[in-house]
């Protein structure tokens, strides 16, 4: 006779089912996903996701770290090409969507449009390469740590526009992220960014990277808002989270 199943504890309801999900979601790492999605799960889980912040940063650290026999401009672009696939290009692909919406010279709802269009249009390649030339030439100047500060302030400050901008869409993963008290989810993201203080780093430095990820989070999603109608979504959460990273990075190097 099989046994029943045990009954879920606090513990696993309010901590490790959302950091699983918050793991999934924002990485590709081989861990097995949830069977069912609870309602109120994606809003606990973005209080998570500098847990995902560490897991791709420390993955990112760990490949610039090594001493690969090979020239520094690969060795950076191979960070970054790690540093992509980590997060199966979720956050990059939000970010071309987003560019090739809010640049296009149409009205807001008509950009709401093209931010669905799986195509990828003129700005959103134009925006792509970029940015992506950016982060390289900041690489090829970091520290090991500088990654992972990066990575983990990035996914921390994300939740300012999430908590101060409406959702664009209310049937969209972003509006799931967003509902609900917000307030728990915060506090969860603020206590997981706590260790880097720990890191090899100037705490000035420390703190001008994360100012400058939640500053350039902010505009991100207040130019997109208002180029969307008030509302940002998903997409725009990507953007917000590779223009902080950027942020961050670039700060660090001026610190130095």
């Amino acid at each position: 006779m099989s046994q029943p199943a045990r009954p879920e504890s606090a513990f696993q309801t309010r901590v490790v089912r959302p950091a699983h999900l918050a793991l999934t979601f924002l990485t590709t790492f081989p861990l097995p996903h949830l069977l069912e999605v609870r309602d109120g799960e994606f809003a606990r889980a973005s209080g998570f996701y500098p847990l995902a912040g560490w897991a791709v940063g420390g993955l990112a650290a760990l490949l610039l770290w090594l001493p690969l026999p090979i020239p520094a401009g690969v060795h950076s672009a191979l960070v970054l090409a790690c540093w992509l696939a980590s997060t199966g290009l979720l956050h990059f692909d939000g970010l071309v969507d987003t560019a090739d919406a809010v640049f296009a010279m149409k009205p807001p709802e008509k950009r709401l449009e093209i931010l669905r269009d799986l195509h990828v249009g003129a700005f959103g390649l134009a925006t792509g390469g970029l940015i992506l030339l950016t982060w390289w030439s900041l690489l090829t100047a970091a520290h090991p740590a500088h990654l992972i500060l990066a990575a983990v302030a990035a996914r921390t400050v994300l939740l300012l526009p999430m908590t101060l901008f409406p959702a664009a869409r209310a049937d969209s993963l972003g509006a799931k992220s967003r509902e609900g008290h917000r307030g728990g989810s915060v506090l969860t993201a603020g206590l997981l960014a706590l260790p880097l203080l720990l890191l090899p780093i100037a705490f000035t430095q420390l703190l001008a990277a994360l100012l400058a990820a939640a500053v350039a989070a902010l505009l991100v999603a207040r130019f997109c808002a208002s180029r969307l109608g008030g509302g940002i979504g998903g997409d725009v959460y990507g953007a917000c989270v590779i223009f902080a990273e950027l942020a961050s990075l670039l700060a660090l190097q001026w610190g130095r």
